[in-house]
């Protein structure tokens, strides 16, 4: 079985020949930049079952050991790699089926932010209730190949 995954513009996709392991929240600060966010998600597979079937990713060398990987056209972030390592993680967000992925570990807790625990507490709201009937047209390239 296969996981497939990409980009917001449909620019970058991957698949992953093998089922996503070491899946993780991360919190340090890196990643909060990274993602212009709390905190990424990310799982992975050896490299050898992993390939990108459309396009390339700009990578960023974000530390002296890692390279993160993102769309140069919509932004969205995709991997994080140690080069030399037999290892890439893709960010959960960007697989098809991210649901399927719940993570299973946190990393860089020093840098959690304090009310990020609290984010399960909040009320919610439907996305189509808060824009009050507008109707909105995604460009976003659909959660499958095409």
């Amino acid at each position: 079985m296969s996981w497939t995954g990409g980009c917001q513009c449909g620019a970058v996709r991957y698949r992953l020949d093998a089922e996503p392991a070491r899946s993780n929240v991360c919190h340090c600060r890196m990643c909060q930049k990274a993602a212009g966010a709390p905190f990424m998600t990310f799982a992975g597979v050896t490299m050898s079952n992993f390939v990108w079937t459309r396009g390339t990713p700009k990578t960023f060398a974000s530390s002296d050991i890692a390279k993160r990987g993102f769309c140069a056209e919509c932004g969205t972030p995709l991997s994080y790699f140690i080069p030399g390592r037999d290892w890439i993680s893709v960010t959960i967000g960007s697989l098809d089926r991210a649901g399927d992925i719940p993570p299973t570990m946190q990393y860089g807790v020093e840098s959690k932010l304090a009310w990020a625990d609290a984010i399960s507490s909040l009320p919610v709201r439907d996305f189509t209730a808060a824009l009050e009937g507008r109707a909105v047209r995604s460009h976003q390239h659909p959660d499958h190949e095409t």
